[in-house]
């Protein structure tokens, strides 16, 4: 695989070499849910995504997504949609801006999509700051894909739009790996600069087709979003996402879903923050 490569080719790479497989699975403490997506059926959402990105709201190269999101297998979709598309996705923490943070991407020079959760739409909709975004999307985040509980005026419903679109999707011309993928921590990576980081990361944990990692970390950090897609792509590993951890869990969870490789949860990382691998 040539070292100039997208996030988006490491996903078709894992469709054709694996598409059954569990890719991603995630897990709301405060809910009990559990959702599982193979290879093949994540694709279909970032397809359906980009789609809805490009299409539905005239998303070009370059345009910057805030995503104001939890930990979540759609936070992790939108992500790679936006990859696929060619935007700078940037993920900011719902919580701070629930305490007042912006929820704005850090450079609002050009046009900016806004994507949040049902838990922070109160707020955003109502933030003068945020009225230079072109368009505002609300996720319910709902289990069985249900709309938005509440949908504000001027705010579009992922849940009832994504549905529509196609899924397949083709990156235009001007998508390519050098252009600039995520701004995480006040720095921009272009897309082949989070391959790279991703295969880095992937040697670096040992990670390959035989482990099963489970992450409680966001992705507003390069390294949560390593651990929680991109260094699982790249090795053929697999990312169980969790949410509200609840630690009296964490035992049965680990032989339930035959966890490898720790990253987050209290207790069981490595003291250096890295990934811990289990005896």
């Amino acid at each position: 695989m040539s070292a100039h490569t997208g996030p988006a080719e490491l996903l078709r790479r894992r469709v054709a070499d694996d598409p059954s497989s569990p890719l991603v699975t995630f897990y709301d403490d405060a809910t009990g849910e559990r959702v599982e997506l193979s290879a093949r059926t994540f694709d279909n959402w970032v397809a359906k995504t980009a789609n809805f990105l490009v299409d539905g709201l005239a998303a070009e190269p370059g345009t910057r997504v805030a995503l104001v999101l939890p930990p979540h297998w759609q936070t992790a979709v939108w992500l790679m949609a936006c990859w696929s598309a060619g935007l700078v996705a940037e993920p900011v923490d719902p919580e701070a801006v629930r305490n007042g943070a912006s929820a704005e991407p850090s450079d609002t020079s050009g046009p900016y999509l806004l994507a949040a959760a049902q838990e922070v739409l109160d707020v955003i909709a109502d933030d003068a700051r945020t009225g230079g975004a072109e368009e505002l999307v609300g996720l319910s985040l709902h289990a069985l894909g249900g709309p938005l509980a509440d949908c504000p005026t001027g705010v579009t419903d992922y849940a009832l739009e994504v549905r529509a679109y196609g899924d397949r999707f083709v990156p235009g011309p001007e998508t390519t790996p050098e252009t600039p993928a995520l701004t995480v921590t006040k720095a921009t990576f272009s897309a082949a600069d989070l391959v790279g980081a991703a295969r880095d990361a992937a040697e670096k944990w040992d990670l390959d087709a035989r482990d099963r990692l489970l992450v409680d970390m966001p992705f507003t950090t390069l390294d949560g979003v390593l651990t929680g897609l991109l260094a699982p792509l790249a090795s053929g590993a697999s990312v169980i996402i969790q949410r509200n951890f609840d630690k009296a869990a964490l035992d049965r969870r680990l032989t339930l879903e035959h966890v490898t490789v720790v990253a987050g949860p209290p207790g069981r990382n490595d003291p250096s923050g890295s990934p811990r691998r289990l005896a």
